[in-house]
């Protein structure tokens, strides 16, 4: 194929053909099928192969059949599936058939165990928020928790003779409304959620 291309060739391209053909050559006593224009401008840089666009390109035509000589000539390997002796069972199922599908939802199984070890782990609490501001900035510290708190707590409202309304406010021995409507169930949410 060398000297074909190289039959009516100006002495440039032929130049570039010897040096595809030695990376090429390379590429083959190393045992590797990687023919792509890309790995073999890597590997050729500085020798004469051109850049990769280039042999893409119209010109690089006969770069490009020279190329796919070596494909076609040292096809790549296909990688034998390793069975793990786990999954050794499925080769004793009496058809192909029934070996594809087992096969198939194996390979499904260990797509999904892969997804949920990407997904958050447990015990692991995520907060979003759409505010721009610094997540600590709208987080409750540990002060101000044990504040709210103890607004909540029984301690509090006996120390004061307050009880709580029916509305979620709080109100005192006498009936009047210390708390607005609603405190109550303001200071749980920011318990829970700040």
């Amino acid at each position: 194929m060398l000297e074909h291309l190289k039959s009516g060739a100006t002495p440039r391209t032929c130049s570039t053909l010897d040096a595809i053909y030695s990376v090429c050559q390379e590429q083959v006593s190393r045992g590797y099928s990687d023919f792509g224009f890309s790995t073999l401008a890597r590997l050729g840089a500085g020798r004469g192969v051109p850049k990769a666009q280039s042999i893409r390109n119209a010109t690089g035509a006969p770069y490009r059949a020279l190329i796919e000589s070596f494909a076609a000539a040292y096809p790549a390997k296909k990688k034998e599936r390793r069975s793990s002796k786990a999954d050794a069972w499925i080769d004793e199922l009496p058809t192909a058939r029934h070996k594809l599908l087992v096969n198939m939802l194996v390979a499904e199984l260990a797509e999904a165990q892969r997804l949920i070890k990407e997904i958050v782990p447990p015990n692991l609490e995520l907060y979003v928020d759409g505010r721009k501001a610094a997540k600590a900035s709208f987080r409750l510290g540990e002060v101000e928790r044990r504040a709210l708190e103890y607004l909540l707590s029984e301690d509090f409202m006996k120390k004061w003779n307050f009880k709580k309304g029916d509305r979620g406010d709080v109100l005192d021995e006498g009936g009047t409304r210390v708390f607005k409507p609603g405190t109550i169930a303001a200071l749980e949410k920011a318990l829970k959620h700040l």
